[in-house]
């Protein structure tokens, strides 16, 4: 008679499953028991008989108290579950209710097997942690056990005294669900060959490095040309030389002069020379050579080479990774495509600093990289803290969606168990990295205090997005994404999350959506944001009173809970960011080209949906409402109908919207998005950051790959605009003083701004106030007025 599987996974060795043990095992038992590598099984002198009863004992009132382990329906090894309060361990410590023990006795091998006792060993602690009633195992090995040590501290055991326990001298160690979770990701940085090759560097010195700096190379040229920084001579037939100031180097290369003042330099034409004399592509050399022209203080000049030299890193990893390619991406699902991203913003040259990440916290938080993440929880007092919420979620329903009622009452808990009132507590996500590197160090007199309690970490595996501080729930992907402070230097910024913002946020999200809701035209367009549902705030005390103004020292800590798309979700429907609409795999072909033939509407028809997803709701909320949003590739998540747009969903509400009217008549909460920005630059909000840092690379997209040609992709923008003006003959005046068939517009220089300052580009309380300007572009939608 067969017993039934409890338990079940994959090992490279094969399907190992647990059974409970019948009768008929005792007569294998016995024959591993009574081997000598199982003398502290402590079973030698046993015969079958004396086996069988042991076991028949043991599992009378728990049939789960032995289980036999198979690998391939072969019966491997052997482990005893019980809870330490019943067992003799409880008596040398004070056992928790939550404290189980486990013994593990692994078949005689008669063909060894690689790393075969971790495998069984990492199936038996996903078993235990896999019921509910666990939180904790102990176990008490022999100090003799030289191999369990081994793998007990491999699987994350902290090992705490020694007890004598009659029969033997034993090692007393626990180990909880964050200790193993911590030491299989350990586990999995320090056995992948690409984080062998990461961390010893090897995969710096092949083919992928020179052409890492030949893809960065190419496109600093193109946008510090775009920026005016430097001045490509043309050489006839398309081909262009820039030469280095006060030497006789020169870069050559193919490019297209496309609208918007856009280079689309071809990749391979690229070479660099002097004389004549070839010299290969170096990134930071090109930054060396070009610092006087591209401006950066001495100050800065080393923190900017750094951020390059990460950003080559970076992308010797994409392409080392054997991503899928384009083509594959057509049909992949949305965090695939999110992991696959090739390139961060499309014209910062230095967008993947990561300052503060080393190589191992590369691997295991870079969103490229896809390690999954479990988030860390703790516990904050209200002295300190805040939350904030939409009017209809209250915390208690958000920790109850976020963290299910087992968890609440296990954190709970934990708290009322070092003596402190529950009631007075906030729980929080916390980043792994920032809780490593910046809470346990810049927090820890309020740690020390008890204002801020270690509650561990939570079940759920995330993944990091692009925007690196923001996570998608790989566990339930249904559930809201989770937005964490993070104190890298990233493009410009220390990611942080202000606690003051958080405080206003939700009802900033609240007002938004009303407006949205409630908008005619918007839902004609079917624009959507993605509200910022709930917040966490919490101020370092002593910062605060120190430091009197802005600093990332105050942006430390807080998280938000966001709406999550993939939840509404229907047939046929799929969401990628609208960065991925810029993508180029390793071998240099677009995703978007490939998008559009998979649609099967013709190129123009495919842009002019997407227009009415995206252009058309910035418009109007512009002319409507005053109203700006930050609408870059990422803060952008395109739903799709058999890859073809249908809605833009926006995210980012809270920290960088705008309301350009200071005299705005706003609720209270929501009174901080009223900003004064000088007239001539309010158009920039459209002009900027649509025409130039989204169109500008979509229509070169489709021109070079022979998709749509730019004029067709400019005159369907100008269509698209006229459309809106002819829908709405209320706002004429306003058309007028913000023209948008104006011939010029400002040239705004992105490069230029985190030249000038790579530590905080812009004050988000006054955004127009350090904005760089190199003369005027023409606006190519001027002619179809």
């Amino acid at each position: 008679m067969s017993s039934p599987t409890i338990f079940s996974a994959d090992r490279p060795a094969g399907t190992f499953s647990l059974r409970p043990m019948r009768a008929e095992d005792a007569v294998l038992i016995h024959s591993w028991v009574t081997r000598e590598y199982a003398r502290f099984w402590g079973m030698q002198t046993h015969s079958p008989e004396q086996v069988a009863a042991f076991y028949q004992d043991l599992t009378s009132s728990d049939p789960h108290a032995a289980l036999i382990g198979c690998c391939d329906d072969r019966p491997v090894f052997l482990i005893e579950c019980y809870r330490a309060s019943d067992d003799e361990v409880g008596k040398f410590y004070p056992a928790a209710p939550d404290d189980y023990g486990m013994h593990i006795l692994i078949a005689p091998a008669s063909q060894p097997v690689r790393d075969f006792s971790w495998q069984v060993f990492t199936l038996v602690m996903d078993y235990m942690f896999s019921r509910p009633e666990v939180n904790r195992v102990v176990v008490e090995p022999d100090v003799r056990n030289d191999k369990i040590h081994v793998l007990n501290k491999r699987a994350g055991f902290r090992y705490q005294q020694t007890i004598d326990m009659g029969h033997k001298t034993a090692w007393l160690a626990f180990c909880q669900r964050e200790d193993y979770q911590h030491a299989l990701l350990q586990e999995q940085l320090n056995m992948t060959t690409e984080t062998t090759s990461l961390l010893n560097g090897a995969h710096l010195t092949c083919d992928n490095w020179t052409q890492a700096n030949r893809l960065l190379i190419r496109k600093a040229i193109a946008e510090f040309a775009h920026e005016k920084i430097v001045t490509p001579v043309e050489t006839g037939d398309c081909r262009y030389m820039l030469s280095v100031p006060g030497s006789e180097l020169t870069y050559h290369f193919r490019a297209m002069r496309l609208a918007l003042d856009h280079w689309e330099i071809e990749v391979e034409s690229l070479s660099k020379q002097e004389n004549g004399r070839a010299l290969p592509l170096d990134a930071l050399q090109f930054i060396v050579e070009f610092n006087q022209q591209i401006g950066i203080p001495q100050a800065l000049l080393a923190t900017y080479m750094e951020e390059i030299s990460s950003t080559l890193c970076s992308s010797v990893f994409k392409l080392q990774k054997n991503q899928p390619d384009s083509q594959a991406l057509v049909k992949a699902d949305f965090q695939t495509v999110e992991a696959s991203m090739t390139e961060g913003h499309p014209c910062f040259v230095a967008n993947n600093g990561r300052i503060g990440f080393d190589a191992r916290d590369y691997l295991a938080f870079a969103p490229e990289a896809a390690t999954p993440v479990r988030l860390i929880w703790v516990a904050v007092h209200q002295r300190n803290a805040h939350f904030s919420s939409l009017s209809n979620l209250s915390y208690e329903q958000l920790m109850r969606d976020e963290l299910g009622e087992k968890t609440v009452e296990h954190f709970t808990q934990q708290l009322i168990k070092k003596g402190l009132s529950a009631d007075e507590y906030i729980f929080m996500p916390v980043h792994p990295w920032q809780w490593q590197n910046k809470l346990l160090t810049v927090f820890a007199a309020d740690i020390a205090n008890n204002d801020i309690v270690y509650l561990g970490s939570g079940d759920d595996s995330y993944q990091a997005q692009q925007s690196i501080r923001t996570f998608f729930n790989r566990s339930q992907p249904g559930k809201r994404y989770v937005k964490t402070a993070l104190s890298v230097l990233n493009m410009g910024f220390m990611r942080g999350l202000s606690p003051y913002y958080m405080a206003t946020t939700p009802a900033i999200n609240e007002w938004l959506e009303k407006l949205v809701v409630g908008d005619a035209w918007l839902q004609r367009c079917d624009f959507r944001i993605l509200r910022e549902v709930a917040a966490v705030g919490y101020h370092n005390r002593y910062y605060e009173q120190a430091i009197k103004g802005d600093s990332a020292y105050k942006k430390m800590f807080a998280a938000l809970w966001r709406d999550n798309p993939a939840a509404s979700l229907k047939p046929g429907q799929r969401l990628m960011t609208m960065a991925s609409f810029l993508h180029r795999d390793h071998h240099q072909q677009a995703l978007l080209p490939a998008l559009i033939a998979d649609s099967g509407l013709p190129a123009k028809e495919w842009v002019s949906r997407y227009l009415t997803c995206y252009l058309s709701p910035l418009l109007h909320c512009f002319y409507q409402y005053d109203l700006v949003f930050m609408p870059h590739g990422e803060n952008l998540i395109m739903l799709l109908e058999n890859n073809v747009p249908v809605s833009a969903c926006m995210k980012d509400i809270g920290e960088e919207i705008a309301v350009m009217d200071p005299d705005a008549v706003l609720p209270d909460k929501v009174q901080r998005l009223a900003v004064d920005v000088p007239e001539n630059l309010k158009l920039l909000s459209i002009f900027t950051d649509v025409f130039d840092c989204i169109f500008r690379f979509i229509s070169a997209i489709l021109h070079e790959s022979g998709t749509l040609p730019e004029e067709e992709f400019w005159q369907a923008v100008a269509q698209c605009v006229k459309d809106y003006q002819q829908a709405h003959p209320q706002f004429a005046e306003k058309f007028s003083r913000y023209d948008m068939f104006a011939p010029e517009f400002t040239r705004s220089c992105l490069n230029r701004l985190q030249l000038a300052n790579n530590q905080q580009m812009i004050n988000l309380s006054d955004p127009a106030e350090n904005l760089k300007f190199a003369g005027t572009l023409i606006n190519p939608i001027a002619r179809w007025r």
